[in-house]
């Protein structure tokens, strides 16, 4: 029943379409056949009958062509429209990373990070997104997902996995990836999100801590989707709001945070402007994430400084 239906829409639509060739062959076909069998028009009429005929197929075919114009323009209209589309999912490479976590920061009160120790976050994200909100007097939410510095064998493969690319670009020793670099520069995040937290009650900011080895990097604003890798011969990807895959990243990134440890930061601490080495053993004592023993003030000096002067990796 449904085919048959679908037959017959079909048939009406092609009969509308072709309906002015249809009238042609029709005036056509009867003309003729008066004029052969039964003499029953004159030769003037026939003569006139056949330019009407003519009339009405060049109609039909100014017509066609316009309705193949019509086709072309909407076939190109729909190109136009998926190419937009594939767009909105681009390639970054070099400055234009920066250049695009900038203008995701531009007007946002959101940021959800995942990556392996937060550098560029601590450097520039979480400074630049709590001017902005103290200046606009605005909510913040901050989510950070970050390796677990207290997981020794987790630091260790991290360390192992980003000096794979520091020995590519040839780095000197100075900034080559161990274990307890890795450690230092994961817990400078943690003390970075309660400094931040101390300084704006209007940031709603969390730490989780996973003991899985990432990749790559994950900076999700309200606007974007910037998927970054510490190997830079490859690309990096922007994908926007709009997009399906945007969408599958903030269920993954919640999904993911779900299964990593969060820290619990109120009630921590007070912290100073520079914050001493009591205070900062005191931070993560409360957050239940005591610095190791064989930490010492040196050590902590170090943590201190990564939290709140880091550098952009980005900068040149």
């Amino acid at each position: 029943m449904v085919q048959r239906v679908g037959r017959v829409e079909f048939g009406v639509t092609w009969v509308l379409r072709n309906l002015d060739g249809l009238i042609a062959v029709g005036l056509g076909l009867t003309i003729g056949l008066m004029h052969v069998f039964g003499d029953v028009i004159s030769d003037k009429v026939a003569s006139g009958a056949t330019l009407l005929v003519l009339g009405t197929l060049a109609v039909g075919s100014m017509t066609e062509r316009l309705r193949r114009k019509s086709d072309i323009r909407e076939a190109s209209a729909d190109t136009r429209r998926a190419l937009e589309d594939l767009a909105m999912v681009r390639s970054l490479s070099g400055d234009e990373v920066g250049d695009a976590l900038e203008q995701a920061r531009a007007q946002t009160n959101r940021w959800y990070f995942k990556g392996g120790t937060g550098t560029y976050l601590r450097a520039v994200t979480l400074p630049r997104c709590v001017e902005a909100a103290i200046r606009q007097r605005a909510q913040l939410s901050i989510k950070i997902d970050i390796i677990n510095p207290a997981d020794e064998q987790t630091c260790a493969a991290y360390a192992r996995f980003r000096q794979t690319f520091v020995r590519r670009r040839n780095d000197d020793a100075a900034h080559a990836w161990t274990a307890d670099r890795t450690r230092k520069e994961a817990y400078a995040t943690v003390l970075a999100a309660c400094w931040f937290r101390q300084r704006l009650d209007t940031l709603e900011i969390s730490v989780h801590l996973s003991s899985g080895v990432p990749t790559l990097r994950f900076d999700l604003s309200e606007t974007c989707l910037i998927i970054t890798q510490d190997d830079p011969n490859r690309v990096n990807l922007l994908v926007t709001r709009d997009q399906p895959l945007y969408d599958y990243y903030v269920t993954e990134l919640h999904q993911s945070r779900e299964q990593a440890v969060r820290l619990d930061l109120r009630g921590v601490a007070s912290l100073g402007d520079e914050p001493t080495v009591d205070e900062v053993r005191a931070v993560f004592d409360d957050v239940d994430l005591p610095l190791p023993s064989v930490f010492s003030d040196a050590d902590v000096a170090e943590i201190v400084e990564k939290a709140l002067h880091a550098e952009d990796p980005y900068r040149r």
